[in-house]
């Protein structure tokens, strides 16, 4: 089909496309994340490797992961100025293209230093995609099928810690740490290959790119000052003194509170000039979102934490090999892709509140169950608990997305999934330090002369503490105000895209 629209244009494959249009875009973002979020996890399989060539302990491990993490949380608060300046072309394939580069320079660093600045660039790159679908979803799709999108793009994307570890692991047995950073190349080409073709170059609302309006830098820098406070603060609980690690805690808090003032006096800026605020703070008006932001936060640290811990628990506790690593963790991943799957196509008749109920119990009892494994367990039985871990994350991911961000005004969305996704990776970097820093506490602790059985009982605490945290998350879920019923049924009504004004309609 001909369009008379600028080439490129939101209004010009709209035109072309039609309703394929935001199918086609959600898949390439897909791709997008799914490079991102390997770049993140697929580290874990070499840390074992990594650490012994670069001599660390649990402690400084971390960092590989919480760089990363660190980098990507931050980045994620400039998705909405980039958006508005650059379009949505310009800055998914130049995120991209960043995130091509740090795997190719990370995996050819000949120091721990550059290691950790090329983990930081990816960090960077992959924090920057990550809000953008959920903008899309939640104004691209009628909130009937909402849960579908969420599902259907959730079931490529956890593709990525499925296959990954099992692939990584191969990798690392066959060619060492280094070819784990390679992996995201080939992504992050057919994702810029498809971005030229289904991703528009204006920006949000379909107008042309270019915002006069300047990046909060003196924002971003509060809010990275308290990210790094609190996590060293974390680390130095256990490696520096009382004074040392309550004063980074306290720093934290202070630039925590900086923060929220200075966004609120941007947000309170009628004149339209200056920067922009990283956060809209209006969107903690709704009761939903409050409580999703505390779900979400904790969802960050049992995923993050567990994904880290799992691999390590079994080559350093269990002496598996990271390639039999891979194996045991692939039917877990392939079953979370599945369930995601069902959950999309039985989307609207559930409650997403209550979908996250049983997602966080079904997770508090996986994790406190690993008090029940023993230095013979078997294989299979391994298997079958983080099969049941992945199922009940299945549950509770499209979930928390809905019941979230589904009572917002649409205007404010773009500000919400940053949000959202800031704190979820906030989450996730905390839990990864949390679970390095407790582990080599507990390990420490633990005599010389104790048995192989008798240090797992240091791995099984932590993983009993995300349980404990799956505990909460339950507790809140249950405080969702429930949903109204919709006035409407049948056919979903068709929706605009991310920020156009209601009249631009498919």
């Amino acid at each position: 089909m001909m369009s008379t629209h600028p080439p490129g244009s939101l209004a010009d494959l709209q035109a072309r496309l039609g309703e394929r249009f935001r199918w086609r875009f959600l898949y390439t973002l897909m791709v997008g994340t799914v490079a991102g979020i390997m770049s993140s996890t697929i580290i874990n399989v070499a840390v074992p490797d990594m650490s012994q060539h670069f001599s660390l302990n649990p402690s400084e491990a971390q960092w590989l992961s919480s760089s990363f993490m660190i980098a990507m949380t931050l980045s994620m608060l400039t998705t909405p100025w980039l958006l508005n300046r650059f379009g949505y072309r310009r800055t998914y394939v130049g995120a991209l293209s960043l995130l091509m580069l740090g795997g190719l320079a990370g995996g050819m660093a000949q120091n721990l230093t550059w290691v950790l600045v090329m983990r930081v660039v990816e960090g960077m790159a992959a924090g920057v995609t990550m809000p953008i679908p959920a903008m899309v979803i939640m104004r691209a799709f009628a909130s009937q099928e909402q849960g579908k999108a969420t599902s259907i793009f959730g079931v490529g994307v956890v593709m990525a810690p499925a296959i990954g570890p099992s692939v990584g692991g191969l990798l690392v047995d066959a060619w060492g740490w280094r070819a784990i950073f390679f992996m995201v190349v080939p992504f992050c080409l057919a994702a810029i290959w498809a971005a030229k073709r289904f991703v528009p170059v204006t920006a949000p609302g379909g107008g042309a790119a270019g915002s006069s309006r300047s990046l909060d830098f003196a924002g971003l820098l509060m809010a990275g000052v308290f990210t790094v406070s609190l996590l060293s603060g974390v680390v130095a609980l256990h490696t520096e003194s009382a004074a040392v690690a309550w004063g980074r805690l306290a720093v934290a808090a202070l630039a925590l509170v900086t923060f929220v003032v200075w966004q609120r006096r941007l947000s309170s800026n009628a004149t339209g000039r200056g920067p922009a605020p990283l956060v809209q703070l209006d969107i903690f008006r709704d009761l939903s979102f409050r409580l999703g932001s505390w779900v979400t936060l904790i969802y960050g640290i049992s995923l993050y934490g567990s994904t880290y811990l799992m691999p390590v628990y079994m080559q350093s506790a269990l002496g598996y090999s990271p390639s039999l690593v891979g194996v045991v963790m692939l039917p877990a991943g392939l079953m979370l892709a599945f369930t995601m799957g069902v959950v999309g196509r039985f989307s609207g008749r559930f409650e997403a509140s209550n979908m996250l109920q049983v997602g966080f119990f079904g997770l508090m009892l996986a994790f406190t169950s690993m008090w029940f494994m023993h230095i013979s367990v078997s294989i299979a039985l391994l298997t079958l608990l983080f099969v049941g871990n992945r199922i009940a994350l299945g549950l509770t991911m499209p979930n928390m997305q809905v019941a979230t961000l589904g009572r917002l005004d649409k205007g404010l969305l773009s500000y919400a999934s940053s949000a959202v996704n800031f704190l979820r990776m906030l989450g996730g970097a905390v839990g990864i330090g949390l679970v390095g820093v407790l582990l080599d506490w507990r390990l420490g602790e633990v005599d010389a002369t104790a048995t192989q059985a008798e240090r797992m009982v240091a791995y099984h605490e932590v993983f009993t503490l995300l349980g404990l945290l799956c505990g909460l998350a339950w507790w809140l879920a249950k405080r969702f105000p429930v949903a109204k019923a919709d006035s409407t049924s049948g056919a979903p009504e068709p929706q605009p895209m991310p920020g156009e004004p209601p009249e631009a309609r498919q």
